[in-house]
């Protein structure tokens, strides 16, 4: 059989979608080894000394670390210290973290186990809770959409919540909503967290000198002049720090009453640039950030204040991060009581990852199971197990173009998304047989002729598809995009890639 360039292309198509999902810069991912550290407590002692989100785990104290399991067994001994410390010594991938470390080191670190693909499951399959939100009682825009997405975000943060996932959209009404999705949590839980005003306080000592929810702030700088970092130093032979900066605002009687705050505040002695108190940003009563105050600004009624921060790394570039993660955080907490609306739930849905797994299980299990029986009848029907076995084979290539391009667009694979695998599974096995009875029919036309009325049935199937599939990216606030997505990707891969070189294999079969 010649392989025509068609075929060369599914070919190419097919070895970079596995290239997609089964290698990252670490490798091949399922030949990868140790456990994955998904987050470090802040300023513990374990962070101090290297140790990062992202890492791989490799081994402790020589034990190597294959799965957690292991990770558990070489941390039980630390688990049983009692106002003692203890020698650790962890290999990563980039290198070695010696520390001293006492009892809690087992509740300074989150593990997974490390993918053995780059696909990402969504909630209905790993398991939690997921909320669809909006404003009571008000019709939201697309940045006041942006900045609720980017509260929530960063109030739900500061609860220390591993594997949230917060993310917009949008009904054929013009409504606006957030997703808020949050692994291993429960619908109660979730509730209780979107449920809180996000009360913001700025005290000095006990004294509230501003509020959020009351246009105590005014503005806000988030970009160009009014914020940025201005200066990154290495302050120890480990250590970096990068300073930022941004201008707030503030009304004429909150300064008043900042001013009569911090008349009678003394000079810290130590620290002669700054007042002896610091201002303390409180958010739902708990404490985000203290800030130095400038000897300037003692009983002072000015509405124009700069905030500053800083961010530290191992090194200057994540230095730099730091400070930037950290000074948008602070803005968002700034902004978050100047919200003009309350949050809704209107919905919420808890998943258990038990049942995922048994509806992931048992869709593939009905997709092999239909598979097969077509195959069956595609076998009987023109009794040629080439074409069967053809059929199999492109069925499968498309599979993994959906799954590469998943993993490439970095989207999480839900059942909806699974659904949508199967259904465009079932089009691309109508569209071969097209393929193939337009081959055997109309002996008058030269086969050339008849793959080309094969071919424009199809791409006629594929505009109806099309058209039918764009109204589920919005139907039910967006909970079937999944669905719509993966047909759609399944089915234009095969309209613009598979079924031509389908079609040219059938070509030379006939042909002999």
């Amino acid at each position: 059989m010649k392989i025509t360039w068609r075929m060369w292309l599914v070919f190419a198509v097919v070895l970079a979608c596995f290239l997609v999902i089964f290698v990252n810069q670490d490798g091949i991912t399922f030949m990868q080894k140790g456990v994955l550290i998904k987050g470090v407590e802040d300023n513990s002692t374990i962070f101090n000394a290297g140790l990062r989100s992202g890492q791989i785990l490799l081994s402790i104290n020589g034990e190597p670390i294959q799965k957690m399991a292991d990770y558990t067994k070489a941390l039980s001994p630390y688990s049983l210290l009692k106002n003692e410390t203890m020698k650790i010594t962890l290999t990563t991938k980039t290198g070695e973290i010696i520390s001293l470390v006492d009892s809690d080191i087992v509740n300074q670190i989150s593990i997974a186990e490390i993918s053995k693909t780059r696909i990402k499951t969504g909630l209905d399959i790993r398991g939690g809770a997921r909320a669809l939100v909006t404003a009571k009682d008000y019709k939201l825009s697309d940045s006041e959409l942006d900045d609720l997405i980017a509260i929530s975000q960063e109030r739900l943060n500061i609860y220390g919540l591993s594997d949230l996932s917060i993310r917009k959209q949008s009904d054929s009404s013009g409504n606006r909503y957030m997703i808020v999705e949050i692994a291993g949590s429960s619908p109660k839980d979730l509730e209780e967290l979107l449920g809180k005003q996000g009360k913001f306080e700025a005290k000095i000592g006990n004294d509230t000198v501003f509020q959020g929810g009351k246009e105590d702030i005014t503005y806000v700088g988030r970009s160009g002049q009014d914020a940025g970092i201005y200066q990154c130093s290495q302050s120890s032979a480990t250590q970096y720090v990068c300073m930022f900066r941004f201008s707030i605002s503030i009304n004429g009687n909150t300064a008043d009453h900042y001013a009569q705050v911090t008349k009678d505040i003394p000079v810290n002695i130590s620290n002669p640039g700054y007042l002896s108190k610091t201002i303390d940003f409180y958010l739902d009563d708990k404490l985000t950030d203290s800030l130095l105050i400038s000897v300037d600004l003692k009983g002072s009624s000015s509405t124009q204040h700069s905030i500053q921060g800083s961010g530290v790394g191992a090194t200057q570039q994540e230095a730099y991060e730091d400070a930037k993660m950290n000074m948008k955080k602070l803005q968002t907490v700034l902004i978050t009581g100047s919200l003009p609306y309350k949050l809704e739930i209107v919905k919420i849905d808890r998943i258990s990852p038990i049942l995922g797994d048994v509806f992931t299980k048992t869709i593939i299990s009905a997709g092999i199971v239909a598979f097969l029986g077509v195959s069956l009848i595609v076998f009987l029907r023109y009794r040629r197990i080439k074409i069967s076995i053809i059929m199999l084979g492109i069925v499968l290539a498309e599979v993994l173009m959906i799954l590469g391009f998943s993993a490439l667009m970095n989207a999480n694979l839900d059942l909806a998304g699974i659904a949508g695998i199967i259904a465009a599974i079932g089009t691309g096995v109508d569209d071969q047989l097209v393929i193939v009875d337009e081959s055997r029919r109309g002996k008058d036309e030269t086969m050339k002729q008849r793959i080309k009325n094969a071919l424009f049935i199809i791409f006629a199937a594929f505009a109806t598809a099309v058209a039918s599939l764009f109204p589920l990216f919005y139907a039910g606030a967006g909970l079937l995009k999944g669905f719509a997505i993966t047909s759609l990707v399944g089915i234009t891969a095969g309209v613009f890639i598979t079924r031509p070189a389908f079609a040219d294999i059938v070509n030379q079969l006939e042909e002999h």
